[in-house]
């Protein structure tokens, strides 16, 4: 998604289950409109955090005109009672059109792609297949060509220049969890969620078009990042806070980049016991 929009709106990590929210993204051409729903992958749900996610995946099959069933082409499945196979039923079940997406075949031996195409095949009737790379974008105008013509014919749903409905809060600590996904090892990257408690917008970087004479104001955003223990936050502060301080500044250049401004940022990491089981702080974190 974050290559056929040219715009970065879902967080990438090597670690599974980095995506915990339905993240809506907008391509809107001057042949077609695209809404795409980014899902959390489909996992067995431990805690009421895992029920959130996977009710999220849920209700975008149920929303959506045409799936796109995407796997890591380099790292298939070995099939019989993976994971993979519930999914298909899932899938079988609604009666969507479904798209077989391999990606990552920039990394791949071409003569294992047609063996694998036949594989998954065998498992569902798929309505297409197409091999492709998110990096390079390899083979994802066909893709699109397939897609577009999927799509019910129906005036645009957003406006032309807008690529997400999510606001700006929610992208800044995306980007936050993102770094500490990316920095912190084992258990502590699932343990935490980030809550923006302060984004202000200050004198001159609230402007459109400031003095020349005028240095820009930074924007100051102030974050909680919450963990289920105090061994997890002594983690993620680090050694005289040298962990944290990597994350913030990780964090705080892509923000820079994102809002297109300079921002002060702020980090605060807090214990919240059980978080991930707690149906109440699930609803006020936003992922039900």
């Amino acid at each position: 998604m974050n290559g056929l929009l040219q715009q970065k709106i879902s967080i990438v990590t090597k670690k599974p289950q980095t995506t915990r929210h339905k993240i809506l993204g907008i391509l809107t051409t001057p042949a077609y409109q695209a809404v795409f729903l980014d899902t959390p992958g489909i996992i067995q749900p431990r805690y009421a955090l895992h029920e959130a996610m996977m009710e999220s995946a849920a209700s975008a099959v149920s929303d959506a005109d045409l799936i796109l069933f995407m796997v890591d082409a380099s790292r298939p499945a070995a099939g019989g009672d993976s994971p993979e196979d519930a999914i298909l039923a899932q899938l079988a079940a609604s009666a969507r059109p479904v798209y077989l997406v391999l990606n990552k075949v920039d990394i791949v031996d071409k003569g294992l792609l047609l063996p694998l195409i036949d594989r998954y095949s065998r498992r569902h009737p798929f309505r297409e297949i197409f091999p492709v790379s998110a990096l390079t974008l390899e083979g994802t105008g066909g893709l699109m060509a397939s897609v577009s013509s999927e799509l019910p014919v129906h005036p645009p749903l957003y406006p032309a220049d807008i690529v997400s409905e999510s606001n700006e809060r929610f992208f800044v600590a995306e980007i936050i969890r993102e770094k500490i996904f990316i920095r912190c090892q084992e258990e502590v990257p699932y343990s935490t969620t980030v809550e923006i408690t302060e984004f202000i917008e200050r004198g001159a970087a609230a402007e459109a078009e400031p003095p020349k004479d005028r240095k820009p104001v930074k924007w100051f955003i102030s974050a909680d990042i919450y963990v289920e223990r105090d061994s997890q936050k002594g983690i993620l502060i680090g050694k005289k806070g040298g962990m944290l301080k990597e994350i913030g500044e990780n964090a705080r250049r892509d923000i820079e980049r994102f809002l297109g401004h300079q921002v002060f940022l702020d980090l605060h990491v807090r214990v919240r016991a059980g978080w991930r089981g707690d149906r109440e702080w699930i609803q006020r974190l936003g992922y039900r």
